[in-house]
């Protein structure tokens, strides 16, 4: 078998401006037909979705998939919680890393692994305000570096 074919379908960049990604994993994800049709086409929507551990079971919540606009009448429910696919000693490591103060599996990608559509969960601590603020500044600080070694560069 050649390299691993991975192409990222979506990222969730708001994740990682509200949210310090202490750790992440990999996980499968339960989906029906037609569900799968519609994430291979990129018709997903998760701004503010998270995962939540109940009965030892991993659960995607507020996690959207578009209706597949070439199926019949047997379409999916779009906003149905999904399920995903991890290790029980995997799911035991979260639930006890999500019961400290401030912590929350937050879905960062979703992509396919040789054809398998998989999820990045991140282990994820809230930021604070001022937390915000210095990446902004941090980020404008960068472009404006570059900016000025383009101009040099000419």
């Amino acid at each position: 078998m050649k390299g691993q074919g991975r192409k990222i379908i979506a990222k969730n960049k708001k994740a990682f401006f509200n949210y310090t990604v202490e750790d992440s994993i990999e996980c499968g994800l339960v989906l029906e037909g037609t569900e799968v049709k519609s994430v291979r086409e990129g018709r997903i929507s998760f701004p503010d979705s998270f995962a939540e551990i109940i009965n030892l079971e991993v659960w995607l919540k507020n996690f959207s998939i578009a209706e597949y606009p070439f199926s019949s009448i047997f379409n999916h429910d779009p906003n149905r919680p999904k399920k995903l696919l991890l290790h029980k000693d995997e799911i035991k490591r979260l639930q006890r890393k999500t019961e400290e103060k401030g912590y929350t599996l937050i879905p960062l990608e979703f992509y396919l692994k040789n054809g398998i559509i998989k999820v990045q969960l991140g282990i994820c601590k809230g930021k604070k305000l001022f937390d915000k603020r210095a990446d902004i500044k941090e980020r404008d600080i960068h472009r404006e570096t570059q900016r000025e070694l383009r101009e040099r560069n000419r």
